[in-house]
C-alpha cells in the first residue's frame, strides 16, 4: 500500500471518530506518518502486509484513553476498602460455583502446571471478574494511541507491535481483539508481551484464545505462574500475629527468616499457634503499614508480585484463593 493510501486510511479513520476537528490537521498527519513508521518496523519483523491493512483500518487516536491514562485518582485506598472492593463475599461465591463448574479442566491444567486450581480461579477472578470485566477498547487502537502520545512511548509501542505478531500469527481477528484501555488483553488481562510469553493452546485448535473462559485460558494462566517460579507445593503465606514490641525494621520482603526464627521472634498464626517448623522461609509484610494485618509471606508471593507489582493485588488473590477452598 502507497503512503498516500495509507495516510488517506489513517485520515478517515480519524475523521469517523471526530478528532480531527480537535486535533487539527497538523496532528493527523503526524499521526499517520507516525503509524507509517511503525508499519515499516512491523514489516521489517516480518509480519505481513495484509495483517497490518486489517488491523490498521479506522485506527485513530482516541482521546478517551488519553483521559484514562493521565487521570489521577482523587483517593487513595487503604487495603480494607480495596479487599472490601477486590474480594467481596460476592466474588468469593462466584469462585467457588466457577471452580465447581470447571473442576475436571482446572484438575487438568493443575497436574499439567502445577498450580493448584484455587489460584488460577482467584486470578481470574480479580483480573476480570471471571470474563464479565475485559475491556471494550480495541487492544490496536489503545496501544496505537498510548504510543503516539509519547508519554510512556517506547514501552506501548513495543507491546503495538507484539500484538500485531498476535494477529499475524492468527490467534485472534482485530475485531475481537478487545482490551483493556491499557492494552490489557482477555479474561486474564494479558499484555500482549505476556501473551506471547505465557499464552498457550491447551486444547490444540491452533490458536491461544484467552478472550473465552476455555482450556487455553486457564492454562495460559498457571503457564504464567509455572515460568514465573511458581512453588507447587507451597501456599503463597499466611496471616499471622506479630508480638508487642516487634522491630518493624523486619516487616520487609527483603527480609527472609525460616519459620523457626520467625517462632523464636514472638511470631504466630491468626489462631495464636506457632507456626509449623517446616514451612518455607517467609518475609513478613504489612500492607497497611504497622497498624494494619501482618502476613507472613513466601515465594509463590513474589510469582504473583510478577503478575502485578503490588501488594495489595497479591494479597488480595492469595486471600481469595484461600477463601475459594
Amino acid at each position: 500500500m502507497t503512503r498516500g493510501v495509507w495516510r488517506g486510511l489513517a485520515l478517515a479513520g480519524l475523521l469517523a471518530l471526530g478528532v480531527v476537528a480537535a486535533a487539527g490537521p497538523a496532528r493527523a498527519d503526524r499521526f499517520a506518518d507516525w503509524l507509517n513508521g511503525v508499519r515499516a518496523d512491523a514489516r521489517a519483523e516480518g509480519i505481513k502486509a495484509q495483517t497490518l491493512d486489517a488491523a490498521f483500518v479506522g485506527v485513530a487516536p482516541l482521546p478517551r484513553i488519553i483521559e484514562l491514562d493521565r487521570k489521577q485518582p482523587e483517593f487513595t485506598l487503604t487495603f480494607a476498602e480495596y479487599l472490601d472492593r477486590v474480594v467481596p463475599q460476592a466474588r468469593v461465591e462466584r469462585a467457588r460455583d466457577r471452580l465447581a463448574q470447571r473442576r475436571a479442566l482446572l484438575d487438568e491444567v493443575a497436574e499439567r502446571y502445577g498450580v493448584a486450581p484455587r489460584f488460577i480461579v482467584a486470578l481470574w477472578g480479580v483480573e476480570s471478574d471471571f470474563g464479565q470485566q475485559t475491556g471494550g477498547f480495541s487492544v490496536i487502537a489503545a496501544l496505537a494511541t498510548l504510543a503516539f502520545d509519547g508519554r510512556r512511548s517506547a514501552y506501548f509501542r513495543r507491546e503495538l507491535l507484539d500484538a500485531l505478531r498476535i494477529l499475524d500469527r492468527g490467534d485472534v481477528t482485530p475485531a475481537n481483539m478487545k482490551g483493556s484501555w491499557a492494552g490489557a488483553m482477555g479474561q486474564s488481562q494479558f499484555m500482549p508481551s505476556s501473551f506471547l510469553r505465557y499464552a498457550v493452546d491447551h486444547d490444540g485448535d491452533g490458536k491461544r484464545d484467552i478472550w473465552s473462559d476455555g482450556p487455553d485460558l486457564f492454562a495460559s494462566i498457571a503457564n504464567y505462574l509455572a515460568k514465573s517460579g511458581w512453588h507447587a507445593n507451597e501456599t503463597w503465606g499466611r496471616a499471622v500475629i506479630l508480638p508487642p514490641g516487634f522491630d518493624r525494621s523486619l516487616a520487609s520482603l527483603d527480609v527472609a527468616k525460616p519459620a523457626s526464627a520467625w517462632t523464636a521472634l514472638g511470631v504466630r498464626r491468626a489462631d495464636g499457634g506457632e507456626l509449623a517448623p517446616n514451612d518455607p522461609a517467609g518475609s513478613v509484610l504489612l500492607p497497611s503499614g504497622g497498624d494494619g494485618p501482618a502476613f507472613l509471606i513466601h515465594d509463590n508471593f513474589r510469582v504473583l508480585l510478577r503478575w502485578n507489582r503490588s501488594n495489595y493485588f497479591a494479597t488480595a488473590v492469595g486471600l481469595l484463593a484461600d477463601r475459594i477452598e
